[in-house]
């Protein structure tokens, strides 16, 4: 379970690889203020599938210097049960423009197991430039900075900017790309457009946006495509579920509980 809720955010992201030109010149028409997603994560561990945390994503209307600005916040954490084995506590946040959910500021806290990482990020659209301040559990601090695009964003606030997109514009596996800044780094990637299809979950059953992603190789996912998200096919466009291997067994998410959207569900069938 290691990089336990950054996991969940690269999920949520629909992960993939591309060099193509980047649209985000649109706002946001799918959330507002207070809206809250919680998740129940589910890890394969062997041939039982264990229900091992939750990952949560809340919306905030702020003001800074007199402007407001959205704040995105995700968290992730094990159940105590499992704490033993392999303790998670996880925050990301992200402030960012109200028009095009450009990110001003990027910030990464996470303690796993033994391994404590705290990043702080500060994106100037005018330089065209993100600055980034880490320090590790060893105390050591590390400066950089790295070119961005007018399009690039965050892993938190990519999520958002994602749910925005307009897919009636695109024919089944059309490649929608984005820009994507993580540790300094600025990936071209893209997210594919599979169709609808209907959802059966807890909460009921859906009609559903699909994805199936063709994954970037790293320390939390295999290359290839096998990763499948199905998104809600309304007006919130919300992850419903996720299911995807890791480079140790696989990671399902579920939607747990929702509150604050702004529009009605109504890609809920019964």
């Amino acid at each position: 379970m290691r990089n336990f809720c950054l996991s969940i955010l690269f999920i949520f992201q629909y992960i993939t690889a591309t060099s193509q030109a980047i649209d985000c010149d649109f706002g946001n028409t799918v959330f507002k203020s207070d809206e809250k997603i919680t998740y129940e994560i589910l890890y394969n561990w062997g041939v039982i599938w264990v229900s091992a945390g939750e990952a949560n994503f809340t919306t905030e209307l702020i003001q800074q210097n007199k402007n407001p600005y959205y704040k995105f916040t995700g968290t992730g954490f094990t159940y105590p049960k499992y704490d033993w084995f392999y303790k998670v506590r996880d925050r990301f946040e992200s402030i960012c423009d109200t028009n095009d959910l450009h990110p001003l500021r990027f910030v990464r806290d996470t303690k796993e197991g033994g391994n404590v990482n705290y990043s702080d990020n500060i994106f100037n659209r005018q330089r065209r430039t993100a600055y980034s301040f880490t320090r590790h559990k060893s105390n050591e601090i590390k400066r950089d900075s790295v070119r961005i695009s007018d399009c690039t964003y965050d892993v938190l606030s990519m999520i958002y900017f994602a749910r925005n997109i307009d897919f009636s514009k695109y024919k089944v596996n059309a490649k929608i790309p984005i820009s994507l800044y993580l540790e300094s780094e600025v990936y071209s990637l893209y997210i594919e457009y599979l169709g609808k299809e209907k959802l059966k979950t807890n909460l009921g059953e859906f009609n559903c946006i699909k994805f199936h992603p063709l994954l970037v190789e790293g320390t939390i996912f295999k290359a290839g495509d096998d990763m499948t998200v199905w998104v809600s096919d309304d007006k919130n466009r919300i992850p419903l579920y996720v299911e995807t291997p890791v480079i140790v067994g696989t990671i399902k998410a579920k939607l747990k509980s929702y509150s604050g959207l702004k529009h009605p569900m109504t890609s809920k069938i019964k």
